[in-house]
């Protein structure tokens, strides 16, 4: 059975190192680390609040980090219930899959629905979206609790 403490955990992990990735590629290349932010704000707030958006309100940010970590927890257990008890290896390789899966649907997919996503298609979404993954499906396997049960056994 599924993990949900181990999946929650591995969630907000996983969400968190995708976002200071991102932060950080964002004002390296695009000269705006608000990017992401803005780009998960916009979800629920509408494309005013993207870029060149004058600043950005701290609702923005808010708003952007809640949306942000939420969806990055709702993947994690879906990678989790696809994944789990295939251990470590295959949690990090699976899960990288899954994340380059997501920018797929998201920056191609999505974007016919939400046409501010197509400018952000290329490396950094890229890169983001595959480290996400692993890090969700190597740290989910590494926190499992079954996984040290069956261990002891």
């Amino acid at each position: 059975m599924m993990d949900w403490r181990a999946a929650i955990i591995a969630g907000v992990i996983a969400g968190m190192v995708y976002l200071v990735i991102n932060m950080w590629l964002a004002s390296k290349y695009l000269g705006n680390a608000n990017v992401p932010l803005q780009l998960s704000a916009a979800l629920v707030m509408g494309k005013s609040v993207l870029p060149p958006a004058e600043g950005i309100a701290s609702g923005t940010y808010l708003a952007g980090f809640l949306i942000h970590m939420s969806v990055s927890v709702f993947f994690t257990c879906v990678i989790a219930f696809c994944l789990y008890r295939w251990g470590i290896w295959i949690g990090f390789l699976g899960g990288a899959l899954f994340g380059l899966a997501l920018y797929s649907i998201s920056y191609y997919g999505i974007a016919a629905w939400l046409p501010w996503l197509s400018p952000m298609r290329g490396w950094i979404m890229g890169v983001s979206h595959l480290v996400f993954g692993a890090v969700a499906g190597g740290v989910y396997e590494a926190l499992e609790r079954d996984r040290f049960a069956r261990v002891s056994h």
